[in-house]
C-alpha cells in the first residue's frame, strides 16, 4: 500500500507530482506530500487527508523547482496526521525520503538512533530512514543511501532527494513495487504504471534490490555493489484513457461494465474452436500435469473468492485434489508439500505481500508455481514458474470487479487445459465448454441490462445494517464475493452462509426484515436453496433471489428475482457475480460513501 512518485527533468515538478499521484491514491489516501528541491533548498509539504488538500496547499503556497518526490498514505505505523504524512526528513532537513513498505525493526533502529543524538518527529516506522542516511552520509547519497539498506528489514519501495546533492534521486525496492519512466530529458519514479502514462510508456521494472540513481542526464540501474544493470526497456501498450472514468460516475461502475471486454481478451488466443487450449506463458509439460497429485490455491480477499470458485472447477474436470487457501495463513504453516505439488497464486498486483511470501516459501520446498496475475512484470509473474496473465487493464477502484472475473476465467481455461492434457474429457466434451466459456461475453452484457432492477433494490435495503448471502456449490463461492463487496463499497455488516448450514446456527440471526441475497443457480442444488429462501422467509426476511432463466418456481417464494441467462451450471459464477457487483454499487451509492475509496483500504496490499 501507499502509493510513490518522483520527477527529474525540466518541467516543474509540484504539478507531476501532483497528477502522479492521482493515479495512486487508490493505493493510499490518507495523507499526501511532496518534497521539491530548489536552488539548494529542500522544500517539503504535506497535508493530511486526500490528495485534493495537498493540491489546495500548494495552490496557496506554490514550490518551485524540478526534482522532486511525492508519497499518498495508506497508514500503517502512527495515526493520520500531518507528521505522520510522508515525505520524512532528516532533523537537519536536508534529506527526504517517501517509502512504500514496512521497516520491520524500525524500533530497534530508532532507539540506536536516538542514543547517537537523533531526534524524531513522527511515530513512523519511515522516518528512520533518513535518520540513517544522515548517519552514513560521507560526502555520497548513494553510498549512504545503501549503508541504510543494509541495516534496516522490511519491504520497502523508497525514494530518497537530498539539498546536499541536489541535482539527484535516488530510489531501491525489496518486496515492494517500483517503476522507473523514461521520458524525453525527463525520468520518474513510481509504484505504479497510470503515475507516469501521460509523459511515458517507456519504463524500467525494478528487481529487488536494485538501486536507481537519477539525474538529468539519465538514469542508471546500479546493485549494492555498484555495479551496472543492464535493462530491456518495457513499452506500455495500453492508453492513459484506460486509467480515465470515461464518462462512468465512478472506477466502479466502469469496470463492471468493462467486463465483457476483458473477458473476451483474456480468452483471446487462448481458448478457439477445434484447437487446443493455449496459454501463453505456462511451459507446464503434459507429463509434469500428469504427475500432479495435488494442487494449492493460495491468494487474498477477492483472488481467494476466485480460487474457491478455481477448486470447484479443477477438481471436475481435472479431477486433481484442490486445496484452497488464504495466503496469510498458509505462509505460517507447514503444509504437506513434495515436488508432484503445483502451487497456483492469484494476485491482481502480483504484489501481495503474504501471497508473494507464500510463494517464495513454496519454491524453496521445491513445488512448481504457476501465477495469475493482472500485472505485467510484477513480482509474482517474475518469481513464479508460470504466468497466465489475465487482461483486465488498469483497475482504479479498490473493490476489485473486472479482476475479479478474468481471474474466474483464468481458472476455468486452466482447468479445461488440465482436463485436456490428463485425457479426462473427450475432444466433444471439450468443444461444448469452449462453446459456452466463448459465449460469456455476451450473455454478461444480457445481464448488465438488469442494472435498473439491481439499482432498485438497492434503494430498498441501502439502510439496512446488516445483511445475508446464500449459496450452494458454486453459488457460496459466489454468495462470498458478494458479501465481501457489500461490506468493503457500503459498510453494511454482511455475511456469507453455505445453504446447508443455515440450520446450524446462522438461522437465529434472521428475524423480522432481515436482507436476504440467495443465489440459485446450480442446477442439482436448485430445490434445496429453495427450500432455504422458505426458510428465512418463513422467518420474516425480505429476500433477493438471483437464479437463472427458466427457474420461475423462485418467483413463489422469493421477494423479487434477479434472472442471469442460460448457461451450464458450471460457468454460472461468472454471469451470477455481476448483479451482486451492481448491488454493492448502487448501495454504496445510495449511503453516499466513497464508492471508489473505501475507508481504510487500499488497492493492493503491499505489507502484511
Amino acid at each position: 500500500m501507499c502509493g510513490i512518485v518522483g520527477y527529474v527533468g525540466k518541467r516543474q515538478a509540484a504539478p507531476v507530482l501532483v497528477e502522479g499521484l492521482s493515479k495512486l491514491e487508490y493505493r493510499g489516501y490518507d495523507s499526501a506530500g511532496v518534497a521539491i528541491i530548489n536552488d539548494g533548498n529542500l522544500n517539503v509539504t504535506k497535508c493530511k487527508g486526500r490528495l485534493k488538500n495537498l493540491e489546495n496547499e500548494l495552490n496557496r503556497n506554490p514550490v518551485a523547482g524540478s526534482i522532486g518526490i511525492g508519497h499518498t498514505r495508506w497508514a500503517t505505523h502512527g495515526q493520520p496526521s500531518n507528521f505522520n504524512s510522508h515525505p520524512h526528513c532528516n532533523e537537519k532537513g536536508t534529506i527526504s525520503v517517501v517509502h512504500n513498505g514496512i521497516i520491520e525493526n524500525y524500533i530497534e533502529l530508532r532507539e540506536w538512533l536516538t542514543g547517537k543524538g537523533h531526534k524524531f518527529l513522527s511515530e513512523t516506522d519511515t522516518e528512520v530512514i533518513p535518520h540513517l542516511i544522515d548517519y552514513f552520509y560521507e560526502g555520497d547519497l548513494l553510498d549512504a543511501v545503501i549503508k541504510t539498506i543494509k541495516k534496516i528489514e522490511g519491504s520497502y519501495a523508497i525514494g530518497v532527494v537530498s539539498s546536499l546533492e541536489p541535482d539527484k534521486l535516488i530510489a531501491v525496492r525489496k518486496d515492494s513495487p517500483l517503476i522507473v519512466g523514461l521520458g524525453k530529458d525527463e525520468y520518474f519514479i513510481a509504484s505504479d504504471i497510470p503515475a507516469v502514462l501521460n509523459y511515458t510508456r517507456d519504463i524500467y521494472l525494478l528487481e529487488d534490490n536494485e538501486f536507481v540513481v537519477i539525474n538529468k542526464e539519465g538514469v542508471e540501474l546500479l546493485s549494492a555493489n555498484k555495479e551496472k544493470i543492464e535493462r530491456d526497456i518495457y513499452h506500455v501498450t495500453w492508453n492513459a484513457d484506460a486509467a480515465e472514468k470515461g464518462g462512468y460516475e465512478h472506477f466502479m461502475l466502469k469496470e463492471i461494465h468493462e467486463q465483457p471486454k476483458v473477458i473476451k481478451d483474456t480468452m483471446t488466443s487462448r481458448v478457439m474452436p477445434g484447437k487446443p487450449i493455449t496459454l501463453d506463458d505456462i511451459k507446464i509439460t503434459k507429463e509434469q500435469i500428469q504427475n500432479i497429485d495435488k494442487i494449492y490455491i493460495v491468494a487474498c480477499g477477492t483472488a481467494y473468492h476466485a480460487g474457491i470458485v478455481g477448486k470447484y472447477v479443477i477438481e471436475k474436470l481435472a479431477k486433481i485434489p484442490v486445496e484452497v487457501e488464504v495466503a496469510s495463513e498458509f505462509r505460517y504453516r507447514e503444509p504437506l508439500i513434495n515436488k508432484n505439488t503445483l502451487m497456483m497464486v492469484i494476485s491482481q498486483s502480483g504484489e501481495t505481500a503474504d501471497t508473494l511470501a507464500a510463494l517464495r516459501e513454496t519454491k524453496a520446498l521445491g513445488a512448481r508455481v504457476l501465477a495469475v496475475t493482472n500485472v505485467v512484470g510484477s513480482t509474482v509473474s517474475r518469481e513464479a514458474d508460470d504466468v497466465l496473465y489475465t487482461w483486465a487493464g488498469p483497475e482504479i477502484a479498490v473493490a476489485s470487479t473486472k479482476a475479479y472475473e478474468t481471474q474466474l476465467v483464468a481458472m476455468y481455461i486452466i482447468a479445461l487445459f488440465f482436463a485436456e492434457n490428463k485425457n479426462i474429457l473427450s475432444k466433444e466434451q471439450i468443444e461444448i465448454l469452449k462453446e459456452e466459456i466463448l459465449n460469456i461475453p455476451e450473455k454478461v452484457n444480457k445481464v448488465l441490462e438488469n442494472e435498473k432492477s439491481i439499482k432498485n433494490f438497492a434503494s430498498k435495503v441501502y439502510e439496512y445494517k446488516d445483511m445475508f448471502f446464500l449459496g450452494r456449490g458454486l453459488d457460496y463461492a459466489v454468495a462470498m464475493e458478494g458479501s465481501l463487496k457489500l461490506k468493503e463499497t457500503s459498510y453494511i455488516h454482511s455475511e456469507a452462509y453455505a445453504g446447508g448450514e443455515l440450520k446450524h446456527g446462522p438461522i437465529a440471526l434472521i428475524e423480522d426484515g432481515t436482507a436476504v441475497v440467495t443465489i440459485a443457480t446450480q442446477d442439482y442444488l436448485f430445490e434445496k436453496m429453495v427450500s432455504n429462501i422458505k426458510e428465512v422467509k418463513t422467518r420474516g426476511a425480505k429476500v433477493l433471489a438471483l437464479a437463472m432463466e427458466g427457474s420461475s418456481n423462485v418467483e413463489k417464494t422469493a421477494d423479487e428475482v434477479i434472472y442471469i441467462p442460460q448457461v451450464n451450471s458450471l460457468f454460472a459464477p461468472l454471469l451470477a457475480v455481476i448483479p451482486l457487483q451492481l448491488l454493492a454499487y448502487y448501495t454504496s451509492v445510495k449511503k453516499g460513501c466513497d464508492v471508489d475509496k473505501p475507508r481504510n483500504l487500499a488497492k493492493s496490499v503491499t505489507v502484511e
